[in-house]
């Protein structure tokens, strides 16, 4: 029924394998032992983490939010079966190749304005149903073409929810953005616009909370480029 193949990849909080589930291929996340906390404590927090990712992933799936679906959860082995998507990209990969490919710049912004605003939306649509992803990144969201890998159709979908959590504050919704908006700049610092593009779209999709995330978001923004400058 279940079965284990080669790493994929590793993170701080676990390890992702492809594997095989009912003789389909799935993906296979596995969260390791911390060896520096107490045993019975380090089993807990797997516990409720994996169980909060399980609730996440239901949240999003009754939002209409694409994510993978979940195949098989194993407390006991610390380990998440899901689904695996053979012909994504992740949107870090989506957007290094539109920029080397398209030599017209124009262009080159129009495609990426167009993934911005999806993935604005999407993100809008978590934050009205009080979904915290945790770790917004573009390498935590897939670009899935839906005909012989063509990009100019595609899904977005959005990955890992192993810090998310369901939060209704203004807070939490301001930091997730602004996670996103230091992870944008770090990667693909040619393309500074790139948040803004998303922002724009999150704000007619987030709801009658629009005014005081964004203002959250403002002011968690300034409390980091203060601790910045400061060191």
């Amino acid at each position: 029924m279940f079965s284990m193949e080669g790493l994929l990849k590793q993170g701080a909080e676990g390890r992702l394998y492809l594997g095989e589930y009912k003789s389909g291929k799935c993906l296979i996340k596995e969260r390791f032992v911390k060896k520096y906390r107490h045993p019975d404590l380090d089993q807990q927090i797997t516990r409720q983490r994996m169980k909060a990712e399980s609730k996440a992933v239901s949240r999003c799936q009754a939002a209409g939010i694409l994510v993978p679906r979940m195949l098989h959860m194993d407390l006991p082995e610390r380990k998440i079966y899901m689904e695996f998507y053979e012909n994504a990209v992740t949107a870090k990969e989506y957007i290094e190749r539109a920029v080397k490919e398209q030599k017209e710049q124009n262009e080159q912004r129009e495609i990426l304005k167009t993934l911005c605003e999806r993935v604005g939306n999407i993100i809008g649509c978590m934050h009205a149903h009080n979904i915290i992803h945790g770790d917004l990144t573009t390498s935590n969201i897939l670009i899935n073409p839906k005909v012989n890998n063509n990009f100019i159709d595609y899904e977005v979908i959005f990955i890992d929810f192993g810090l998310s959590h369901y939060n209704q504050g203004a807070e939490d919704k301001g930091v997730d953005l602004y996670v996103l908006e230091r992870a944008l700049l770090s990667t693909h610092s040619e393309q500074p616009y790139l948040f803004e593009y998303i922002l724009q779209a999150y704000r007619k999709q987030c709801g009658e909370d629009e005014v005081s995330v964004v203002a959250k978001f403002e002011e968690v923004r300034a409390r980091g480029r203060k601790r910045t400058m400061i060191g």
